[in-house]
């Protein structure tokens, strides 16, 4: 049974993610910025979708942070100090399906602090 939630909660957000990705799309002034939760990390990229090239990109493992709010926070100031030396002060926010509440909303309102537009 345990399996079939699992399954379920997947194959939503996958539908989740091909929705919100028909409607956005990143270039190289203004990219999409796309993150990936895992149980134990976060991921964060900078993508140029005209080209299909990452323009920057944060490995939560390499900052040794885990995937919780303050690791969150930490990944996004890292993250934004990448962008503006790359001259990125605007990008589009994909969430990658994941529901905007807890981890990947401190992310966000993180990288809007640390002044990157979203």
């Amino acid at each position: 049974m345990r399996a079939n939630i699992l399954k379920r909660k997947l194959t939503l957000r996958i539908k989740r993610k091909k929705r919100i990705r028909a409607k956005i799309s990143g270039c190289e002034n203004f990219p999409r910025i796309s993150v990936f939760k895992s149980n134990r990390t976060l991921y964060i990229q900078a993508i140029d979708d005209v080209k299909a090239v990452t323009l920057a990109a944060a490995d939560g493992r390499k900052l040794g942070i885990k995937a919780n709010k303050e690791g969150a926070k930490k990944i996004a100031a890292e993250f934004a100090k990448l962008l503006k030396t790359k001259k990125i002060e605007q990008a589009v926010f994909d969430r990658n399906g994941y529901v905007y509440h807890g981890v990947i909303a401190v992310l966000a309102e993180s990288l809007r602090e640390n002044g990157i537009r979203l």
